[in-house]
This record gives structure tokens, sequence and C-alpha cells, in this order.
């Protein structure tokens, strides 16, 4: 049953949803600005007692400090760099599981897959997504880690009983929905006529798709990789469970590592003292992630226009 409306009251209506429209914008805009004005003001607290090149150039990351300047350990270390390279190198493996994987999964189901087949295979996928993370980090400690410690032993490797390769493999099976839902999305909407031309003047249906669909998709797979990277930059109990909270700066995936989220729930738990530096390091790290998870999104839009114009 349509309702019609005359003119007048069409006009009412399309104002009341353009300004409910206007306010949720802004409310969403206020709250990023709020949100990243409270992470300056206590970040720049936490500079006046640390200073900046330290936090950021630092090789030790030891944020526990007494309560009274008399006590041992006054001033603790707050350097960052360990945190990043945590970070970076359990990202890093989760990301050579989830994009192989998950690309390949989505060419499977774009250009293979029967419709009887992609609907059973797709939400099989995405049920992954739906698995909550504090599983995965059981999953990660109590049977991947584990079974690389004892593995690594059979091979005479020392493997820690945390380490940054088990929370990078479960976690790259986390993050498989991301890539291949989105990159599938993206390769289905490569016109049609892109893969009639190609297979029309001879190639075969692998040439097709990674000399020609492969190439018009690629600014939205860059896209989902990146969505992906961020995911993994953000999360927090698989490498809690599994990675454990020693702030190593190492490249060796055997050994226990921590990352930036992971010490901001560690300094923020409990009953805390925000005048004290340890608490403040929490603001600081906050807005570091913050920065680099910009840095990630920039890089992705500039990608997407700078190859899109390719194929308008």
């Amino acid at each position: 049953m349509y309702v019609t409306l005359n003119p007048g009251n069409r006009k009412v209506v399309e104002g009341v949803i353009l300004w409910i429209l206007v306010l949720s914008s802004t409310i969403a805009i206020l709250t990023t600005l709020g949100i990243v004005a409270s992470l300056l003001f206590e970040s720049v607290r936490f500079f006046k007692s640390v200073p900046l090149t330290d936090f950021l150039f630092g090789l030790e990351w030891s944020p526990q400090t007494a309560i009274r300047s008399d006590q041992v350990g006054a001033s603790g270390t707050f350097g960052a760099i360990p945190l990043l390279a945590g970070t970076a190198l359990i990202s890093a493996i989760a990301m050579m599981v989830a994009g192989p994987l998950g690309l390949f999964a989505a060419i499977y189901l774009a250009e293979y897959s029967s419709n009887r087949m992609r609907s059973l295979i797709k939400p099989a996928l995405e049920i992954l997504a739906g698995i909550p993370t504090v599983v995965y980090g059981f999953l990660a400690a109590l049977i991947v880690a584990p079974f690389l410690r004892s593995g690594g032993e059979g091979l005479g490797f020392e493997v820690s009983s945390e380490s940054a390769l088990a929370a990078g493999l479960v976690m790259g099976v986390m993050i498989i929905p991301i890539v291949s839902s989105l990159s599938d999305d993206v390769i289905r909407a490569v016109p049609q006529s892109l893969r009639e031309g190609s297979l029309g003047l001879g190639s075969t249906r692998a040439e097709m798709i990674s000399k020609v669909v492969l190439p018009a998709a690629f600014p939205g797979i860059v896209s989902a990789m990146l969505l992906a990277t961020s995911r993994a930059i953000g999360e927090t109990m698989i490498v809690v469970m599994a990675a454990g909270l020693a702030a190593n700066l190492t490249a060796n995936p055997l050994q226990a590592v921590t990352t930036v989220t992971v010490q901001i729930v560690t300094l923020l738990t409990g009953d805390q003292e925000f005048d004290s530096p340890k608490t403040l390091a929490a603001f600081a790290l906050g807005l570091l992630l913050f920065l680099v998870t910009l840095v990630l999104n920039v890089i992705a839009l500039r990608v997407v226009k700078n190859f899109r114009e390719q194929y308008d």
C-alpha cells in the first residue's frame, strides 16, 4: 500500500529526513573529535613527564613506576619500539595467513563456484567472523601454542610457551572472512565485458583472472588487505592469551612478544592513578595506534584513487 504525499507534505518529510541525516553525521564527527581530543589531552600530560623522543625511539618498555620517589624503580622506561615491533610481527604473520587464503577463497567464490556452492561456502566463511575473539584465544593457548612447542622441540627449535607465531596463525584465521568477503565483492564488481573481451581474444580462464580481473579489482583488494591489517593491529585477546605480555624486541616468531593494544589494557586494568606516567602511557599508546591506523586508511584511499582512474 502506497501513500501519496502532496508537494507541501513531501517537502516537510524530506526536510525532517535531511535534518536527521545531518544530525547523525554531526554526532559521528563530534564523537570522533572527542575521542581524539581526549587522547591528545592525556598524551600531552604524559609527554610532560616522558620526552617524546624517548617514547618513539626507546628500545625498552618497563612502565612500572614507584608510588614515592624514594622507592626503588621510581622512574620506568617507556620506549614504544618493542611494542610496535611485536605488533608488526604478529600482524605480518596474520596477513601471511589471511591474505593468500582469503584472496584465493574470494577468487573461487567469484569466478569458479556455482551459485549453490557459493551459498554454502560464503556463509561458512563468514561464521569465522562471528566467533568471539576470546574463543580464538583459547584455541591459540590450548591447542596451537602447545602444538608448535612440541613440534619445534621435535625439530630442535626452542619455542616459547607463548609465541608470536601461535598468536599470528590464529589471528590470521580470524580475519580470513574480512579479506575474502571484501575481495569477493570487489572481484564480482568488475564489469562482465572485461571478462568476455579477454576470453574472446583467446585467453584461458586463469589468464583472464590473473591479467584482467585481478588488475581491475586491485584497488579494492588492497583496501581489503589494509582493512584486515588494521583489524589485526587492533586485536587484543588472542595476543594476551597466546603471545604473552613480555615486551621483547625481537623478530623471532618463536619467542613471546606483546603489542600496543595489550599494553593499553594492562596499564588501565585495576585501580589506577591518572597522575602517574604509567597510566598516562596508555593514552600515548592509544594516540600512536590511532595515527598508525589513520596512515593505513590514507594509504588505502590513495591506492584506490590512483588505480581506479585507469579503469573508469
